[in-house]
């Protein structure tokens, strides 16, 4: 007598995301909500300060062009951390991945926008910040966007 063994199918047609392509997204959507906060708080920051770093004149467009450039780039590096340790499978919560995403938001401030970012601005145009930099706003919004990053990782990556 023959036997029927019914199994599982999973018919899904959605894409998981690489951690990477989390982070990308994920930083998109910080990088739009810290420029935002920069441009009503720093404006001198992203029109003159962030095109000067390459030599490029005064504009907000450019400002926020790079702005986003460097944003995607330290989005995909946050996702890429994640997911090769790991690390981001190891939190159990989506509130976890917000708090290493302000982790990570608060040590680019630290390290980029207080150090680097000075020094660089420096170098490459006639103004003189100081290093280092202990901008408040800066903090802020680096931890804004570092919360909104982990936020969009752990929605995505983890889905």
């Amino acid at each position: 007598m023959a036997s029927r063994t019914a199994g599982r199918t999973d018919t899904g047609t959605r894409t998981r995301l690489e951690p990477w392509q989390a982070g990308l997204v994920g930083g998109v959507a910080g990088g739009v909500a810290f420029g935002a906060m920069m441009t009503m708080t720093m404006g001198p920051i992203i029109e003159m300060a962030i095109p000067g770093m390459y030599g490029l004149g005064p504009s907000l467009a450019v400002g926020w062009a790079i702005h986003m450039l460097n944003s995607i780039v330290l989005g995909v590096v946050f996702g890429a951390l994640l997911g090769t340790t790991g690390f981001g499978n190891r939190l159990g919560s989506n509130a976890s991945i917000a708090a290493a995403g302000l982790a990570y938001g608060i040590v680019l401030w630290l390290v980029l926008a207080s150090f680097v970012m000075p020094a660089w601005v420096g170098a490459m145009t006639e103004m003189a910040p100081p290093v280092p930099d202990w901008n408040g706003q800066s903090l802020l919004g680096h931890a804004v966007y570092g919360v909104i990053l982990g936020l969009a990782y752990a929605l995505i990556a983890r889905t």
